[in-house]
């Protein structure tokens, strides 16, 4: 499955990210920033989890899913040209890929088939997320960071926070 990210204007700030713009184009990050993205290329995997079980199980995830979902093995291969990345998440149960484009919305389906509706940006080292659940229109915030050698990704939804680790891999 490939979704691709839909049209819109993004401008990179100062503060390091990109942000959406009424009207405006894109500028490209410095090469300090552009290194700062550029470390999230590979491929990870899921080394361990913190709060992963508490978090779905507030996203409304049932307990069989979530079992399932706390040992589905994930991988994550993270390409990243200028402002546009490409995602290939492969785990015991599917495989999908995402192309979005920093600050532009785009829609997304969780392997649960929650489907949301969000962006990603830059926001210095960190690439934050933030989507909507098409259900009920609660949001999602997701953010991924290099921490030492491994890729931080964690959630927040409802007051609940969770991570999960990644290895290079």
């Amino acid at each position: 499955m490939k979704k691709q990210g839909m049209l819109g204007c993004v401008m990179y700030s100062l503060e390091g990210g990109y942000k959406r713009q009424e009207q405006g184009k894109v500028r490209p990050p410095s090469d300090q920033q552009q290194s700062a993205i550029m470390t999230f290329n590979g491929t990870w995997k899921v080394d361990r989890s913190e709060n992963y079980e508490k978090f779905m199980e507030v996203m409304g995830i049932n307990m069989v899913k979530r079992k399932l979902a706390s040992h589905d093995n994930l991988k994550i291969t993270l390409e990243q040209t200028g402002d546009k990345f490409h995602v290939k998440e492969v785990s015991t149960f599917r495989t999908v890929e995402i192309d979005f484009t920093l600050g532009v919305n785009f829609e997304y389906s969780l392997a649960d088939g929650t489907e949301l509706s969000g962006s990603w940006l830059m926001e210095g080292d960190m690439l934050k997320g933030t989507f909507t659940r098409k259900d009920n229109g609660k949001v999602l915030t997701t953010t991924r960071k290099i921490i030492g050698d491994e890729l931080v990704q964690s959630y927040s939804y409802e007051g609940c926070e969770a991570k999960r680790i990644f290895k290079r891999g």
